[in-house]
């Protein structure tokens, strides 16, 4: 997460921790060079930060780049068609998503401008053989839009499983949804993942989280 109103300057999970254990107060302040600027017994996680400045530097109002490793994201990013047209979920996220190819550990910095090329004018990006990425203003919308990939990953490996055959959709209708879901993430109801930020945040007050402190 870009720090409001210092452009070089990012917060980033610290290594070591896990997601549970982590607070405000916790995150570690670096540089665009990936030195900790705040006092912290924890290290930065150099190929999490080559990732995530690589979009930070790339595209200034790229403000917050979201990374996951999680099961079903990996298990789409592994199969050499990628996502596939064949969910409403997968459909929504369709004209946002890119692609890069896996270059191993990204701990060579040389490789952020291939990423920042790669993703272009995209918010959502499944790094092949890694996992997946989002990037977005704030956190909130950062959150929906993985919230969105990674929902439809899970629906197309359950689509799949057994070697069932999908309902293979008209380009037609491929693209009209496509445009559909470009809408629903800038206007309506759901605009910028407002509600779906919002709700979350009061299931974790209800729950007793101490993630503000």
């Amino acid at each position: 997460m870009r720090v409001p109103g210092a452009g070089d300057r990012f917060l980033i999970n610290p290594y070591g921790m896990l997601f549970e254990e982590i607070t405000a107060s916790s995150l570690i302040k670096t540089d665009a060079d990936g030195n900790k600027l705040s006092e912290s017994p924890y290290e930065v996680n150099r190929a999490g930060f080559v990732i995530h400045s690589a979009v930070h530097v790339g595209a200034k109002d790229a403000h917050c780049v979201m990374h996951c490793h999680a099961t079903a994201g990996v298990g789409v990013a592994t199969q050499k068609q990628g996502l596939l047209p064949i969910t409403q979920m997968a459909l929504t996220a369709w004209s946002d998503i890119r692609y890069h190819d896996y270059e191993g550990v990204a701990d060579n910095e040389d490789e952020r401008k291939r990423i920042v090329d790669d993703l272009g004018d995209g918010t959502m990006m499944i790094p092949r053989n890694h996992g997946t990425l989002t990037v977005e203003a704030t956190v909130g919308e950062a959150f929906a839009r993985m919230n969105r990939i990674e929902r439809a990953c899970r629906f197309q490996l359950a689509a799949l499983t057994g070697g069932a055959e999908p309902n293979r959709l008209p380009q037609e209708v491929i693209d009209y949804t496509a445009q559909q879901g470009k809408q629903l993430s800038t206007t309506g109801r759901g605009a910028g993942g407002k509600l779906l930020w919002a709700a979350l945040l009061r299931k974790l007050d209800r729950e007793g989280s101490d993630y503000r402190a």
